[in-house]
C-alpha cells in the first residue's frame, strides 16, 4: 500500500472477539503486553517509508495496552532513527472484576484529536472497525458531532475498507469471473470526500477487481438491519448507492445518518472452561450404527456431561478408496474440569480402537485439553466511559459523548409471504441457489449473519419474495429453531438474515464446523430449488442504478480526475 500509489492515511484494524481474547490471555501472564506484536514488526520495515512520504498510520493494534504499543512505537522510532509523532486513544476499557476483558467499542473522535495535532501515527484500543476511517475524516473536513450524513458516509466506507481484500475480490461469490481468477486481490482504497461519500478503488495493477458487486458483498458482512448503530452515529444501510464510477472504481453516495444512541456496545470476554476433541473414521457400512456405537461406549467412559457428537456423512456409496467410503464421527467434550475434558477423555477415545466398530481408527492422537472462551455484549452509557486522546506531546485531551441519542432503530422487516415475483411464467428449473444469488455471511458472538443479493432487477423481483424466513429454514435446517430476523435492503438488491444464537457462545466456544458461520453463505447458494426458467444465470452488463456483474468493471465510462489531497483524505 505504500510503495503502489498516492496514499494520505494507512490503517490496520487487528481486533475481532477472538483476538481480544488472546490479549486477555497475554495480559495474564505479561501486564506489560495485551497489544498486537505483529503491528510492531510491520512498523520495523514500513515506519520509515510511511514518514518519509507524509502517509499518517492508524490503527487499533494496541488492544488492550495502547499505551504499552504508544510506548514500543516510541522506542522502535528511536532505534530506527525516525522522528515519528505518536498518539493514542484509551478509556475503552469498562471495569467488570467478573471478566477476562470488556471493552467499549469508541467512536473516531478521539482518533481525530491526535492527528489534528500532528501525530504520525494513532494507535488505539477496542474502536469499532469503521471508526479507522471516520478518525481521518473529522480530522480533514472538521465535521462536527451534527454533520450525521458525512460521519455515515465515512462508517460506510470504513466498513467496506476494514477487511482489506474482502472488497476487491476476496471471499467474493463469484470469484471465477474476476479478472485473475481471484489469485492475489489488492488492498482497498477509500477516497473519501467533505460530504461523507467515497469512491473504493485500489491502487493500479493490483489484482482482484472494485465494482457494485465486490462492494455489495463486503457492505452485507456482519451487519444487522437497517439502522447500523454506530457510536458517532446511526448509518442507515438503506440509503447507501452504489455505481460504477470507472475501471475498479465505485462510487458510495446518500448515506444518510441519525443521531447516535445513548449507550455504547461493550465486548465481554471471559474463560468458559477447557475442551478437547477426536474425530474417528466409520468406513464403510453401517455408518449410523457404528456411530451409535461409539457413542455409547464413550458416554460410558467419561459420562454425559458436555460431550458432543456430530456425524458428517463424507462417505459415497460404492467407494474404491478408504477416504471417499468413510464418514467422520467428530466428538467434542467441554468441561470446567481439565482433567476430565484432557487425557481422561482422549485416551478414552483412542482406548476403543481395539473394542469397538469394525475398522476403528482415528484422525489424531490423544492430547491434553485446551482452554475457551465466551463472548457476550451489552451495553453502557456513553458517558460513562472516559474517553480519552493522549496526544504526541503527552497531553490529554478528554472526548465528550455526543450531545443527542436515539432509539435502536425500526423492526425487522415482515417476512414476504406472497406469490413468487420475478415472474415464473417462463417455466422453472432445478439448479443450485448460487446461479442466481451472491451471498456474504459472518459472526457477532454467538449470533450470525447472512446477506444474499441478486445480480439484475428481475433477480431481485424473484428473490426478495422468494427467499422468506421459512424458506430460509427449508433450505438451512439449523435456522428452522431461531427468532429470525430478516431485513431488505432494496438499493442493494439484497436480504440480510440475522441468526441469533446459531453459533452457541462463539468462535471461541463453538464446537461448530464452520464456529464464525463464514461458510454459511456458500452453504446456501448450493441447494438445489426451482429456479425461474427466464433469469439469467451468467455475468450481467453494468447497471448505473445498482450492483452489477465484476465484469462491468472493464468496460464502464472513464472516470473523473482524482481528487486532490485538499478534497480528501
Amino acid at each position: 500500500m505504500l510503495d503502489g500509489g498516492e496514499l494520505d492515511v494507512l490503517t490496520g484494524d487487528y481486533l475481532a472477539e477472538l483476538t481480544m481474547l488472546i490479549l486477555g490471555r497475554d495480559r495474564l501472564r505479561d501486564r506489560d503486553l495485551g497489544y498486537a506484536r505483529t503491528f510492531l514488526r510491520q512498523m520495523e520495515t514500513c515506519l520509515g517509508t510511511a514518514v518519509d512520504r507524509g502517509v499518517r498510520i492508524v490503527t487499533n493494534a494496541g488492544g488492550l495496552n495502547p499505551a504499552g504499543l504508544a510506548a514500543a512505537l516510541e522506542k522502535l522510532a528511536a532505534r530506527l532513527g525516525v522522528r515519528a509523532a505518536i498518539g493514542y486513544v484509551e478509556g475503552d476499557a469498562v471495569d467488570r472484576p467478573d471478566a477476562l476483558t470488556a471493552n467499549a467499542y469508541l467512536g473516531g473522535f478521539g482518533i481525530a484529536a491526535c492527528l489534528s495535532a500532528g501525530a504520525d501515527v494513532v494507535v488505539t484500543g477496542r474502536i469499532t472497525d469503521a471508526s479507522l476511517l471516520v478518525g481521518p475524516g473529522i480530522a480533514h473536513f472538521g465535521w462536527g458531532r451534527d454533520d450525521l450524513d458525512a460521519l455515515a458516509g465515512a462508517t460506510v466506507a470504513g466498513h467496506l475498507i476494514e477487511c482489506g481484500a474482502q472488497v476487491t475480490g476476496g471471499n467474493f461469490s463469484f470469484f471465477t469471473e474476476l479478472p485473475d481468477g481471484g489469485r492475489r486481490p489488492g488492498f482497498p482504497i477509500a477516497e473519501l470526500h467533505a460530504d461523507g461519500s467515497a469512491v473504493l478503488t485500489k491502487h493500479p495493477g493490483t489484482g482482484g477487481a472494485v465494482t457494485p458487486e465486490t462492494v455489495t458483498a463486503q457492505l452485507l458482512y456482519e451487519v444487522g438491519g437497517p439502522a447500523y448503530l454506530g457510536p458517532d452515529v446511526v448509518t442507515r444501510l438503506d440509503t447507501v448507492t452504489l455505481t460504477a464510477d470507472g475501471p475498479d472504481r465505485v462510487r458510495v453516495s446518500g448515506v444518510r445518518g441519525e443521531p447516535p444512541p445513548a449507550t455504547l456496545k461493550v465486548g465481554v470476554n471471559n474463560l468458559g472452561g477447557f475442551r478437547n476433541s477426536m474425530t474417528f473414521v466409520l468406513c464403510g457400512l453401517a455408518v449410523e450404527a457404528k456411530a451409535d456405537l461409539v457413542r455409547a461406549q464413550l458416554t460410558d467412559a467419561v459420562g454425559p456431561d458436555g460431550l458432543e457428537f456430530t456425524l458428517a456423512r463424507t462417505d459415497h456409496p460404492d467407494a474404491t478408496d478408504t477416504e471417499t467410503a468413510s464418514a467422520l464421527l467428530h466428538v467434542h467434550l467441554r468441561d470446567g474440569d481439565k482433567a476430565r475434558a484432557g487425557r481422561a477423555f482422549s485416551a478414552a477415545a483412542v482406548e476403543l480402537a481395539l473394542v469397538s466398530y469394525p475398522g476403528c481408527t482415528l484422525t489424531t492422537l490423544p492430547g491434553d485439553a485446551t482452554p475457551y472462551g465466551v463472548f457476550t455484549s451489552h451495553r453502557t452509557p456513553q458517558d460513562a466511559v472516559a474517553h480519552v486522546a493522549v496526544l504526541p506531546t503527552g497531553e490529554r485531551v478528554p472526548i465528550p459523548p455526543p450531545p443527542t441519542a436515539v432509539g435502536a432503530g425500526p423492526a425487522p422487516a415482515a417476512d414476504a409471504t406472497g406469490p413468487t415475483a420475478g415472474g415464473t411464467g417462463g417455466g422453472i428449473r432445478r439448479g443450485p441457489l448460487g446461479e442466481l444469488v451472491g451471498a456474504r455471511s459472518g459472526d457477532k458472538g454467538g449470533n450470525a449473519n447472512l446477506g444474499v443479493w441478486a445480480r439484475d432487477d428481475a433477480g431481485w423481483a424473484w428473490l426478495r419474495s422468494w427467499l422468506t424466513v421459512g424458506r430460509l429454514a427449508d433450505l438451512l435446517p439449523e435456522t428452522a429453531g431461531l427468532a429470525v430476523e430478516r431485513y431488505e435492503l432494496a438499493n442493494l438488491r439484497a436480504v440480510n438474515f440475522v441468526l441469533p444464537g446459531l453459533l452457541g457462545p462463539g468462535v471461541a466456544g463453538s464446537t461448530r464446523f464452520d464456529p464464525q458461520a463464514k461458510a454459511l453463505g456458500e452453504l446456501l447458494r448450493s441447494r438445489i430449488v426451482d429456479l425461474p426458467a427466464q433469469l439469467s444465470t451468467g455475468p450481467i452488463t453494468p447497471d448505473a442504478d445498482g450492483p452489477a456483474a465484476v465484469r462491468a468493471a472493464t468496460s464502464a465510462p472513464a472516470p473523473p480526475p482524482t481528487p486532490s489531497r485538499e478534497d480528501r483524505p
